[in-house]
């Protein structure tokens, strides 16, 4: 496995101030102290008992803070297999139960069958990665409950096509990182 190469701290919840270390990975940028604030203020009212999926996993940050904030459980995908290591080490070290790390691409994950998510955490590597395809996999696959929240951390050029029946609910911008909470309102039956 590769050194630790940096650690962040868990800013909420029942883990607030444990660190989660992680390692240099093309593609991984950890999600800033500031913006997860922000996010997790956004969220702060559905995050209570929700099934979170963070679906390019990285660090870690966004899904572990969510559990740390009392979701009821997180599904992590990372398709790094070292990273996707560190992660169950992470998830040990804080005895989190309630995280789930799974070592797959992620365009890979969502063809296999689905589960239902109330939240679902997308920052995928700026370079490389389909967002508009991850979100349409999502709708598409069956993978979100029928009011579900979708954070997008993209390059601030970026415009992904929504799918029908959600839209854009917040919408800011940090440095070289804009980021995103869509929301999605379909009819249960859908």
């Amino acid at each position: 496995m590769k050194p630790v190469t940096g650690q962040l701290r868990i800013i909420g919840g029942t883990w607030r101030g444990r660190k989660i270390d992680f390692v240099a990975a093309p593609g991984l940028r950890p999600t800033p102290n500031r913006i997860r604030e922000t996010l997790f203020n956004w969220l702060a009212p559905v995050i209570r008992d929700a099934r979170c999926l963070d679906l390019f996993a990285g660090s870690g940050a966004l899904g572990l803070e969510a559990v740390s904030r009392g979701a009821a459980s997180c599904v992590l995908v990372e398709s790094n297999a070292e990273v996707a290591a560190l992660l169950r080490s992470q998830a040990g070290r804080l005895a989190a139960e309630r995280v789930e790390v799974v070592t797959a691409d992620a365009l890979q994950w969502l063809s296999t069958p689905p589960r239902r998510f109330d939240i679902v955490f997308l920052d995928p590597p700026f370079q490389g990665t389909s967002l508009a395809e991850c979100l349409h996999r999502l709708e598409q696959g069956s993978w979100l409950a029928p009011a579900a929240w979708i954070y997008v951390e993209s390059a601030p050029e970026s415009e992904p096509e929504l799918p029908a029946g959600w839209h854009w609910h917040r919408d800011r911008q940090a440095g070289r990182v804009r980021y995103r909470l869509a929301m999605r309102q379909v009819a249960a039956g859908d």
